[in-house]
């Protein structure tokens, strides 16, 4: 019997800006994958024939000389389209390419895509949670993959057809567990429960264990060396609260406000989705923003709430 087909398509964009709703594409690359092999390419720049952001200039490096003579938006669209097809569209951190491609197809032909969206970048967390990054470099190298001339459209879908196969296949094969695990989901939501209340525990128990050595340095104590080297020792360390207004200023004129603030997106997002700005606002708030992410959790609700 003959295997069955599986194509997909792998690709990157690179922009003018991270806002799909005002920047456009300068670059667009992709790939065709048939069962895990590439067996075409697609690539070309794009004339946004607007300006090009510096921030994304700085990560791409693509000029406004680089598109001068590149195809418009409106010229290259349709071959996106025919490349691209119906097919599932695999990407790192999709929901940012899949977005300005959908945008760019609707400005030129009045349609939206409708293609189904794979996130190389959900699919790496769930695999290996525990690393600390789960970006493109991040996963071509956790899979021996070589990542030549990063942020340019064509090297990253190379990087990551190339790795994407080997993801996918443990993947589905995590996918295939938990599937079989659907019929004892109640009994494991009580056995994720026992596992939480004891983390908690042993949360608890590292605390009081720290509270005994915090104490030990504290009347005169020396460090200790375990039997495999590790070396407990103490440190203390001051540090203080500052009155963000009387000290923006200075931040600003030696270069560290964006080091010293951590912006609270979540409050933003809600303050523009919300009521209390007026339309003006909300679009300086809009143009500012910078990237954009897409995250899947589940929560657990406590008894009584």
């Amino acid at each position: 019997m003959a295997r069955k087909k599986i194509i997909e398509i792998v690709l990157d964009t690179e922009t003018t800006g991270l806002d799909y709703t005002k920047e456009k594409m300068v670059e667009f690359a992709a790939v065709r994958l048939e069962n895990g092999k590439i067996k075409d390419e697609f690539q070309t720049l794009i004339n946004p024939e607007q300006h090009i952001r510096k921030s994304s200039m700085a990560i791409h490096g693509i000029t406004q000389e680089m598109v001068e003579d590149a195809p418009t938006e409106t010229e290259v669209m349709p071959k996106i389209l025919e490349f691209i097809g119906d097919y599932p569209i695999v990407a790192h951190n999709a929901i940012f390419d899949y977005s300005f491609i959908n945008e760019a197809s609707k400005r030129v032909t009045g349609n939206e895509i409708h293609n189904t969206r794979i996130d190389s970048q959900q699919m790496f967390k769930e695999v290996y949670p525990d690393l600390d990054s789960h970006g493109l470099e991040a996963l071509t190298h956790k899979f021996k993959v070589e990542l030549n001339n990063h942020h340019r459209a064509m090297a990253d879908t190379m990087g990551l057809a190339l790795a994407y196969p080997k993801l996918k296949k443990l993947y589905l094969q995590k996918y295939d567990w938990e599937q079989k695990q659907l019929e004892n989901v109640e009994y494991l939501f009580e056995r994720y429960l026992r596992i939480q209340q004891t983390v908690t525990t042993l949360q608890s128990e590292l605390q009081d264990l720290k509270s005994v050595f915090k104490l030990y340095f504290e009347q005169g104590g020396t460090p200790i060396v375990s039997q495999t080297g590790e070396t407990l020792v103490y440190n203390s360390k001051q540090t203080f609260g500052y009155d963000l207004h009387q000290i923006k200023d200075v931040l600003e004129e030696v270069g560290a406000f964006d080091k010293a603030v951590k912006l609270n997106t979540g409050f933003v997002d809600r303050l523009v989705g919300g009521y209390r700005l007026d339309e003006d606002k909300r679009e300086m708030i809009k143009d500012a923003r910078q990237e954009i992410t897409e995250t899947r959790n589940i929560q657990i609700i406590k008894a009584g709430k």
